[in-house]
């Protein structure tokens, strides 16, 4: 075991248990009352070893800082402490298989449940390591309190051991990434950082400056409604007409089960309503400004030909910007990647850089200014039953943390 070990496992843990899912239909900031529990414990630990300037900001974000032994510019840490609304993150039971033993996991509270390295290929190198997952109804929540467990070890041991050279570094714990929403206007002021990183990554070494470009659109069909048995050549069926534009899609490829690489995707997220009117909901992405206007161009034309062979109802296709690709800016100062990559390599790592096929907080904080890439935290199959993560690789991403801290201060 590493000097980090037992307590990155003792943090995610104690994080784990503790609902704290966003909710992307909720107006309010955060999306739930529920990641405040989690906030709140953090100020409280954050209190408790020492940190200073400790807060829990209106927008729900908490801050700290801790300062600087050395000259050098401000650093940000951030992770975000909510979960993904796409499977059931209640009831969390989490878990350690100590020294996995290279066969397949199975789940107490799914029995029909599996994980093996064939269905997640990482799991095969990662023999003798100390295994967290759920109990098999629940996604874990890695994604991503292993951020949270990391930073929160990484800041205790800095202000435990103020010999070691460091700017002054600024924690962020955001709510509501997974819907897009962890970024408050007000975020890049109250950080006061020249670079940040999130850590929110997966395996081992990868250092990432690029993300999707990313829209949301929200589709509503109108149709005529009158009683079914004085329906004929009057009623239109609001449901038929959505069924016909999700057929429309490009279904070879532009899905996101059937893409990858640089392939972009049209995602239906959500299909609400009945005959009367029916809600589709979309999540559009490309990594490129272009590819991704083009996406919305497709969406909104099978919407138009939909709508032309049906002149009574009424369809409108409403497209909102959320992020965009982190490398436009950071290809333009690639300090903050750079001292990744150096800091990666002085663990002996063999870094890589690949395109993130999704986003980060640090995908609008770089958009709003802060240049911020994304750093691994060893987490693996998130958002779902199978999601699991190694201690020992957090503990490698709790030495990156310190060792780019170290390298940030001005020698």
């Amino acid at each position: 075991m590493t000097q980090f070990d037992a307590e990155l496992e003792s943090r995610l843990l104690r994080y784990a248990a503790i609902d704290s899912q966003s909710d992307a239909d909720s107006p309010s900031a955060p999306s739930t009352a529920i990641q405040l529990d989690m906030a709140r414990l953090l100020v409280r630990e954050l209190t408790e070893m020492g940190a200073a300037d400790v807060t829990l900001t209106a927008y729900g974000t908490v801050l700290a800082t801790i300062p600087g032994t050395a000259p050098g510019p401000t650093v940000g840490f951030l992770a975000h402490v909510d979960t993904a609304p796409q499977f059931n993150a209640t009831g969390v039971k989490p878990r350690v298989i100590r020294g996995y033993n290279g066969g397949a996991i199975t789940y107490p509270d799914n029995p029909d449940l599996v994980l093996s390295p064939d269905i997640s290929p990482r799991l095969a190198t990662k023999q003798g390591h100390d295994i967290i997952t759920a109990s098999g109804l629940t996604l874990l929540g890695a994604d991503d309190k292993a951020g949270i467990a990391i930073l929160m070890t990484a800041a205790r041991y800095l202000i435990a051991n103020p010999h070691i050279p460091h700017p002054q570094l600024r924690l962020a714990f955001t709510p509501d990434e997974e819907i897009g929403r962890g970024v408050d206007a007000r975020l890049p002021a109250d950080l006061g950082a020249a670079f940040a990183y999130t850590f929110d990554g997966g395996a081992v070494g990868e250092i990432e400056y690029e993300s999707f470009s990313a829209d949301g659109a929200k589709v509503t069909v109108t149709g005529v409604s009158i009683h079914p048995g004085l329906a004929k050549g009057k009623m239109v069926n609001a449901i038929h007409l959505a069924a016909k534009i999700i057929a429309a899609l490009p279904q070879q490829t532009m899905l996101p089960e059937l893409t990858d690489g640089r392939d972009g995707f049209i995602h239906a997220t959500e299909m609400t309503g009945g005959s009367s009117e029916m809600v589709l909901k979309f999540i559009l992405r490309d990594f490129e400004r272009e590819g991704l206007a083009k996406t919305g161009d497709i969406l909104r034309a099978v919407c138009a030909a939909v709508q032309a062979s049906e002149p009574r109802a009424t369809i409108t296709c409403e497209i909102t910007p959320q992020y965009r690709n982190m490398r436009y800016w950071l290809e333009k100062d690639m300090t903050p990647v750079n001292l990744a990559l150096d800091a990666a390599r002085s663990l002996g790592l063999d870094p890589v850089s690949v395109p993130i096929r999704g986003g980060t907080d640090g995908s609008r904080l770089t958009e709003m200014g802060v240049p911020c890439p994304n750093l691994f935290t060893g987490m693996a199959e998130i958002h779902g039953p199978l999601e699991w993560v190694s201690v020992q690789d957090m503990a490698i991403a709790t030495r990156l943390g310190l060792a780019l801290a170290e390298r940030a201060a001005t020698k």
